[in-house]
């Protein structure tokens, strides 16, 4: 069993951010473990810019705003282990034991002061909203779709409709256009869009694909392949109003309808879940309910942006620093509430003794 100070689960964004700073606050043993073959998380297929304006200052692309991290990151001393994935993290005498499958060293335990959760975030899937239909080739989440064209080379379909506004299907949308797709149309369910306003300017008025409100798809057709989608009118019980379907032929449906902190290795290691955020609920030094085990990133809640997350995970890494240096739980709490039009907020407790200001996270209710 290998010993280290802080053990940093992931590679992307909020990961790189929480090791560099821990490091940064004194601590020596950092090792990060990511199962991917690089560092940057989903950055490294995000190439369109807009990240880093908030905390670089400056408009960057994905892959640019990894690259910043990867060099701090470099600079640190911290250890890297890439195709490698932590399995279980459970409470150890004087810390934690965490263990490892590895594609070079196979399986092995670390035995850490301290840990960071920091894997990010995943899709919804069809089978989330239950679309009627069959089981045809063209159905993929707007991320897949992103990784097909940005990373892999490959056109995933030619005649596309979306299906919710969030802000990767807006931007898959222009980028099927740049790419020589048609796309249909935007579907959104809600009366109003998922992404920010200026992914609506620049990625669908920009290219004249319509986006339409109150509206989703309610049955693919097709055998072996997408052949059209059925598309109704929603009212404000969120349900499909009869006589309002419209077949929309298309070869590709692309699905842009949220996303979820990945969360399985949380609740596999006993952290207490927030129903509402589907992260873990933690303290103002983002530390879970199990000591010594802290959490960051999209893995904690969704950010609109990178620059969030980064900001977020500086904080855990610095708090993760001063409890391997000793720092210990409160003596005593007190919990957050989301009040009207407020749908959760994080850090879910705080200090009652705090002699700093804490920063809120929250978001509206839908």
């Amino acid at each position: 069993m290998k010993e280290t100070d802080l053990v940093v689960v992931g590679g992307g964004p909020a990961a790189m951010a929480a090791a560099v700073s821990a490091c940064e606050n004194g601590i020596g043993g950092v090792v990060i473990l990511e199962r991917a073959d690089r560092l940057g998380g989903i950055l490294s297929q995000c190439i369109h810019p807009g990240f880093g304006i908030v905390y670089f200052k400056e408009e960057l692309t994905g892959p640019e705003y990894a690259a910043r991290y990867i060099k701090l990151l470099s600079l640190t001393g911290a250890e890297v282990m890439l195709n490698t994935m932590a399995l279980d993290v459970s409470p150890d005498a004087g810390g934690l034991k965490i263990t490892v499958a590895s594609k070079n060293k196979g399986l092995f335990e670390l035995k850490a002061k301290a840990a960071i959760l920091a894997m990010g975030c995943r899709e919804r899937t069809r089978g989330a909203i239950n679309i009627p239909g069959t089981r045809p080739a063209g159905v993929i989440t707007a991320g897949a779709a992103q990784r097909f064209v940005n990373l892999e080379g490959f056109l995933p379909g030619k005649e596309v409709v979306v299906l919710g506004s969030g802000d990767i299907g807006l931007i898959m949308a222009r980028r099927m256009t740049l790419e020589g797709a048609k796309v249909k149309a935007v579907l959104e369910a809600m009366p109003y869009s998922g992404g920010l306003k200026r992914n609506i300017a620049q990625c669908l008025e920009d290219f004249d694909i319509p986006l339409m409100l109150s509206r989703t798809v309610v049955r693919i057709h097709g055998a072996e392949r997408v052949e059209g989608v059925t598309a109704a009118s929603v009212g404000g019980d969120s349900k499909p109003i009869a006589g309002t379907e419209e077949y929309i032929p298309c070869d590709t449906l692309m699905l842009s309808i949220g996303l979820i902190p990945e969360n399985e290795l949380s609740r596999k290691c006993g952290v207490v879940i927030d129903g509402a955020t589907g992260g873990p609920a933690v303290d103002e030094r983002m530390q879970t309910s199990v000591p010594g085990l802290f959490a960051c990133g999209n893995v904690v809640h969704v950010h609109d942006l990178v620059d969030y997350a980064t900001e977020e995970s500086i904080l855990a890494g610095r708090r993760a620093a001063d409890y391997v240096k000793g720092a210990r739980p409160f003596k005593q709490t007190v919990s957050t509430s989301a009040g009207r039009g407020i749908r959760y907020v994080v850090p879910q407790t705080i200090d009652a003794d705090a002699k700093e200001n804490t920063r809120l996270f929250s978001a509206w209710t839908t």
